[in-house]
């Protein structure tokens, strides 16, 4: 029997990789010939670099960059093994996880350090990037990342204006004669699994902006300001990308990635799992168990379990979730073709316990999976 285990993290107790393992230790506790393939997922977001660069025999990189307030820190980014590609994460420079809780406030925070990252793969030759942009503690449109690429803006006199959220407002010229010259020459793909347009009631500001710190004043003026911005960066650059789709992720960073990157925005799920060789990986095995902390209806939504789902019901290969959490009912599992669901936890718990027991519980819960597989198949 070939089982292929592709869970995402247990947020809080347990990364990828360490549920691979307790899946492999309860299914080879049933059944000791099974053929076990290992492969850790990510959805475009929190450790997907770190997935793909090691599944790709590939290294890290540090780099000193600025963070989300021009502070000196240093960040990291993947390179496969070839050399060709690099996976970077915007919140390794720009995350929202980098700043205290007092120090949140989108008109002053940056993507600058994610450029640094982009700049510096692209001086060792780099010819595909792929970047994930969840986490940020920006909303700047990518004016930051673009700066430090060469891009300059300017305000009506012609001054160079730092790139910051608060300066969106004021932009009324970009300058693109010192753009990165390897940047042309670079295929940017970057995880985006959000639909939100750059501005307006469900755009980056309104949405996300309070997480990042904002005030209602503070949410009214970055609005404006991508608005305003939108009009000057669509006419520079003849694209009209900021209602489309996804243009209002972290912070703006989809359109800006259009704009600035000439990137083209994906699932992030899917560039994962095309990255990985899981669609031919899945034709080839009897069974397939994939996992995540929490499951209620965002699993069945740009997720990984949603994205396995599709290329298990195309292969005709069941599907077995394990989580922590379960909240999706017999019918959604139904219909996302799971044919089998489970929380890990044997007993009522607090979170903590939870956490502290995950790798335990799913030893054991795979264990009966497989044993009930076992006795199902002799």
């Amino acid at each position: 029997m070939q089982i292929l285990i592709a869970p995402d993290k247990f947020r809080g107790s347990l990364d990828a990789l360490q549920v691979c393992e307790a899946v492999e230790k309860g299914i080879l506790m049933a059944i000791p010939s099974a053929r076990v393939i290992k492969t850790p997922l990510a959805d475009g977001g929190e450790g997907t670099a770190e997935i793909l660069t090691l599944s790709q025999g590939g290294r890290f990189a540090n780099v000193r960059v600025q963070d989300p307030l021009g502070r000196e820190t240093e960040a990291s980014y993947g390179v496969s093994g070839d050399g060709s590609t690099a996976y970077i994460e915007l919140a390794s420079a720009s995350g929202l996880r980098l700043l205290a809780t007092d120090e949140r406030n989108p008109l002053l925070t940056t993507t600058f350090g994610t450029g640094q990252l982009i700049a510096h793969a692209l001086d060792q030759g780099i010819e595909n990037l792929i970047l994930g942009i969840g986490g940020s503690a920006t909303t700047d449109a990518g004016i930051g990342l673009a700066a430090a690429l060469g891009y300059r803006f300017l305000d009506q006199d012609e001054n160079e204006l730092p790139p910051i959220g608060e300066n969106l407002i004021r932009i009324a010229k970009i300058d693109d004669r010192f753009v990165h010259p390897c940047l042309a020459n670079c295929r940017i793909t970057v995880a985006c699994d959000v639909t939100n347009p750059l501005y307006g009631p469900t755009g980056a500001a309104c949405v996300y902006g309070p997480q990042k710190g904002a005030d209602p004043q503070m949410v009214e003026l970055l609005d404006q300001g991508l608005k305003s911005f939108a009009q000057i960066a669509n006419l520079h650059f003849g694209k009209n990308v900021d209602l489309m789709p996804g243009a209002g992720a972290a912070g703006g960073v989809g359109a800006g990635a259009v704009w600035f990157l000439n990137a083209r925005l994906q699932e992030g799920v899917k560039i994962v799992m095309d990255q990985l060789r899981l669609p031919e990986i899945v034709k080839n095995v009897d069974l397939v168990i994939t996992g995540e902390g929490k499951a209620d209806e965002q699993t069945l939504s740009g997720k990984v379990v949603q994205g396995l789902a599709s290329l298990c019901r195309e292969a005709d290969v069941p599907l077995a979730l394990l989580c922590g959490t379960l909240e999706i009912t017999p019918q959604q599992a139904k219909d996302a073709g799971i044919i089998y669901a489970t929380s890990v936890l044997n007993r009522p718990m607090d979170l903590a316990t939870a956490q502290q027991e995950a790798y335990e519980r799913v030893v054991e819960t795979a264990y009966y999976l497989a044993n009930l597989l076992r006795n199902f198949r002799s």
